[in-house]
């Protein structure tokens, strides 16, 4: 079964960068979709953009809209997600999931289970 570790967060400022990932082992993430959630303390985990696995294509849910963007690089097994002009709001601990089946599209069927990686925004 594929195993997915995310990365790359951190402390930043507002208005900066982060490109987080999430690395797949034990299997092969290509034709998969890959779905990125967050959740802030407090709250509710919420989705945040996926990737679909039949064509490609990215959506993103309205608040990172025009400020995220995921992109896969099969070669290294990897989905990314690119966070600019991030805010305090974006605080939070990010995880990816994928489905159980290649070819799917989006929303991806299968929980986010790994431990995350922590995105704190704070000047």
């Amino acid at each position: 079964q594929v195993r997915l570790v995310e990365s790359g967060g951190g402390l930043v400022q507002p208005g900066g960068s982060l490109r987080l990932s999430c690395a797949a082992s034990g299997g092969t993430l290509d034709y998969y979709p890959v779905g990125w959630f967050r959740q802030a303390p407090g709250k509710e985990r919420e989705g945040v953009g996926c990737i679909s696995g039949r064509d490609g294509k990215t959506y993103y849910t309205d608040f990172v809209k025009g400020r995220f963007t995921i992109s896969r690089d099969n070669a290294k097994n990897t989905v990314y997600l690119q966070m600019n002009s991030l805010t305090p709001e974006d605080t939070a601990v990010y995880y990816c999931a994928t489905d159980s089946s290649p070819y799917m599209d989006c929303p991806v069927r299968m929980e986010p289970w790994g431990k995350g990686t922590l995105v704190t925004v704070s000047s």
